[in-house]
């Protein structure tokens, strides 16, 4: 699989997820429903992937995680928001 055609699940994979939760959730929900939702459609998934960085000579391991990796080549990294401006009934 390509990395277009994993990009287009990923699209809407959290597009069918959001719309069958709805807003307000904590992210670890929404990182583990999508992990289902992807490895329903077939994929690899891994959750909490170490990301390590390196600056200069020094390498931190554990400072960085990846919350989804889809294929070994697809990194996701959720962001909770409440935007600015917005009224929430």
């Amino acid at each position: 699989m390509t990395e277009n055609e994993i990009a287009t699940v990923e699209v809407d994979s959290p597009f069918q997820v959001l719309t069958r939760l709805g807003p307000r959730l904590l992210e670890s929900v929404y990182e583990a429903v999508l992990a289902h939702e992807l490895k329903k459609r077939g994929h690899r998934v891994e959750r909490q992937v170490p990301v390590p960085i390196v600056y200069g000579e020094i390498r931190f391991d554990n400072w960085s995680r990846a919350d989804l990796i889809v294929e070994d080549r697809l990194i996701a990294l959720f962001v909770a928001s409440l935007g600015v401006g917005v009224k929430l009934p």
